[in-house]
C-alpha cells in the first residue's frame, strides 16, 4: 500500500460524543452519521499515515478487545461509503461484512463497525407553515403566505 492509499478521515465535519457512539455531521451534504465504537475508533485513527494492520493494532488497544484487519477494512469501506474519508486515488482493498464475520467468528460480530446515516432537511424543507384558519402573527407563518387581520391564515 502506498502512503496516499492509507485511509484519512475528513476534518471538516462536526462531531459530538453521544454515549458510546460518535455523531458526525457532514455540513457539506447535510447528513448526520452515527458511528458505533468500532467505526468511531477507525475514523478517529485514520490519519492517512497508518495502514489497516496498524489501525487494527491501535483499535485493539483502544477498545480493549481484539480487532482483526478485516474488521478495519470493513470499517474503512463503510466510512468511505458514508463519505467520511478523504477520497484516495486508488480504491483500498475491500472486504464484506460476511468475510469479516468469517474471519472473527460469530461471537466477535458484535464488534463489527456500523455507520448509520441520516439526511438532515434543508432549512426551507425543515420550516413548517400553518394551514388556513390557524392562528398567525406574520405572513411567513402561513402556507398561503397570507396572515389575515383577524390573526388567522387565509387562502
Amino acid at each position: 500500500m502506498k502512503k496516499g492509499e492509507y485511509p484519512r478521515a475528513r476534518v471538516d465535519c462536526l462531531t459530538r460524543k453521544f454515549g458510546d457512539e460518535l455523531l458526525v455531521y457532514d455540513q457539506q451534504r447535510s447528513v448526520g452519521h452515527c458511528l458505533n465504537p468500532t467505526a468511531a475508533a477507525a475514523w478517529r485513527l485514520s490519519d492517512g499515515k497508518k495502514n489497516p494492520s496498524e489501525l487494527a493494532r491501535m483499535m485493539t488497544q483502544q477498545l480493549s478487545a481484539p480487532v482483526n484487519e478485516s474488521v478495519v477494512l470493513l470499517a474503512i469501506e463503510e466510512l468511505s461509503q458514508a463519505r467520511l474519508l478523504v477520497e484516495s486515488e486508488k480504491p483500498a482493498r475491500r472486504t464484506s461484512r460476511r468475510e469479516a464475520i468469517r474471519a472473527i467468528g460469530i461471537a466477535g460480530a458484535i464488534a463489527l463497525p456500523l455507520v448509520t446515516s441520516l439526511v438532515a432537511p434543508t432549512p426551507a424543507r425543515a420550516a413548517s407553515c400553518r394551514a388556513n384558519g390557524q392562528p398567525c402573527v406574520s405572513n411567513a407563518q402561513c402556507c398561503s403566505g397570507k396572515c389575515g387581520t383577524g390573526g388567522h391564515c387565509n387562502a
